[in-house]
């Protein structure tokens, strides 16, 4: 048998992609906050009291991986957890006011990195670049969570 040739492989191309995505973003980003963290704080900024699940779904972290990130952010001081009033099995979460001040530096540089990151395409092909990992990432969630898109073809 002889060995194939990765470079048409989506997996291992998927794996390249986010080995240079994490350089990226330790070298131009932040050492500090992860990406995972930058898109939980993210998504309370615009969407402010959201509980725990929910966001992690939005984010498409796993329950054990948001309740970990929620933690570091919380430790950090970044994220306010707080009891949901009609159902204390819920923590409502907030953005604190350092949480805001790190989001807004995070975002211009995560925009200085993206810029980095998709320098090797014409601005043309970025924009279709995008779309077609987001409809690959899209169609993706359903196999981590067994819904119909993992069986549908």
């Amino acid at each position: 048998m002889s060995a194939v040739d990765l470079s048409g492989h989506p997996g291992h191309l998927a794996r390249r992609l986010q080995q240079a995505h994490y350089l990226l973003w330790n070298t131009l980003v932040s050492e500090q906050t992860t990406s995972p963290q930058y898109a939980v704080l993210n998504t309370l900024v615009a969407d402010p009291g959201l509980d725990q699940r929910t966001v992690g779904e939005r984010v498409g972290l796993d329950r054990s991986t948001i309740a970990e990130v929620v933690t570091r952010l919380t430790r950090r001081g970044l994220l306010r957890k707080a009891r949901d009033p009609r159902d204390g099995r819920r923590s409502l979460l907030t953005v604190t006011e350092e949480g805001l001040a790190a989001h807004r530096e995070l975002t211009a540089r995560t925009a200085a990195m993206n810029e980095v990151f998709l320098a090797p395409l014409a601005p043309a092909e970025q924009g279709v670049f995008l779309d077609l990992l987001r409809r690959v990432a899209d169609a993706a969630e359903g196999f981590r969570t067994g819904g119909e898109e993992a069986r549908a073809s």
